[in-house]
């Protein structure tokens, strides 16, 4: 090899190399401030409470690790008889961001409503669970819908909102509608898809999927419908939503979910 081209592959090395370490220190500077809610390991930092039965108990081990993953599986159950539940992590937040990933595995379990088909989601701002009532089918929450195309070839979009016992402002008014539909693609079969959610407090609400902006919309309250069984005394319509629980969702369809960490922001920025 000539002197020359010594020098200018050394060159090209050394310049690729500084490149690379530049990357890595974005990626790093990016994930500052970011830490894992699940250790892909146990759930012993999450609780579940399953409609008709008492908080904690994890009727037919619907909440499992498996492979680095939470499973929400019904292999031990028969009917699946409204037993809606929600795995939570222990402690309540405010202002964050949230990100995760998820993906649609296996069959609807039987008797689960067809609604529920290829369908979960994340539950955030919700009440403590240790509220509810043991057959109370929705926490009083907003949730982060998780939608799954059936392959059909027409749209079924992901990330949209729901509010169980809850009301949203959307497009400069109140929302009348349960469930928001957000701008989100289709997403077909058993692929991952990540989800981020930002969470201001009582104020400003992002969806995000595979890191498109999907849906906004703010002032979270107490009201509304859909949630039944609840304790009056935590149903207190008008009541500004601030802060609360995230939780993972069963409603009968088979789902897996991974990499689920969250950002603490502080208030004073926004």
């Amino acid at each position: 090899m000539k002197k020359t081209s010594y020098f200018f592959m050394l060159s090209c090395f050394l310049l690729l190399g500084c490149t690379g370490t530049k990357k890595l220190a974005d990626t790093n500077h990016t994930d500052k401030g970011w830490r894992k809610l699940f250790n892909g390991k146990d759930i012993n930092d999450w609780f579940v409470k399953i409609n008709h039965h008492p908080v904690g108990e994890n009727f037919g081990n619907t909440f499992r690790v498996e492979d680095g993953m939470i499973r929400i599986s019904y292999d031990q159950y028969g009917d699946f008889n409204d037993q809606f539940g929600h795995l939570y992590y222990k402690t309540p937040f405010s202002y964050y961001k949230l990100r995760f990933e998820y993906r649609f595995v296996g069959k609807q379990q039987k008797g689960a409503p067809d609604y529920t088909l290829l369908n979960s989601g994340v539950m955030f701002h919700s009440q403590d669970p240790r509220t509810m009532l043991k057959d109370q089918d929705w926490p009083i929450s907003i949730e982060m819908q998780l939608l799954g195309g059936f392959g059909d070839g027409k749209p079924r979009p992901t990330g949209n909102m729901c509010s169980p016992g809850t009301d949203v402002v959307y497009k400069g008014r109140v929302s009348p509608d349960h469930c928001i539909n957000s701008t989100s693609k289709t997403y077909d079969g058993e692929q991952w898809v990540k989800g981020e959610l930002i969470v201001l407090g009582n104020k400003l609400i992002t969806h995000i999927i595979n890191g498109d902006t999907v849906l906004q919309y703010s002032k979270p309250t107490i009201g509304g419908g859909v949630a039944h069984g609840y304790d009056l005394k935590y149903k207190q319509d008008g009541k500004s939503l601030s802060s609360g629980f995230i939780a993972l969702q069963s409603e009968g369809q088979p789902v897996d979910f991974r990499n689920i960490e969250i950002k603490q922001l502080p208030e004073t920025d926004h």
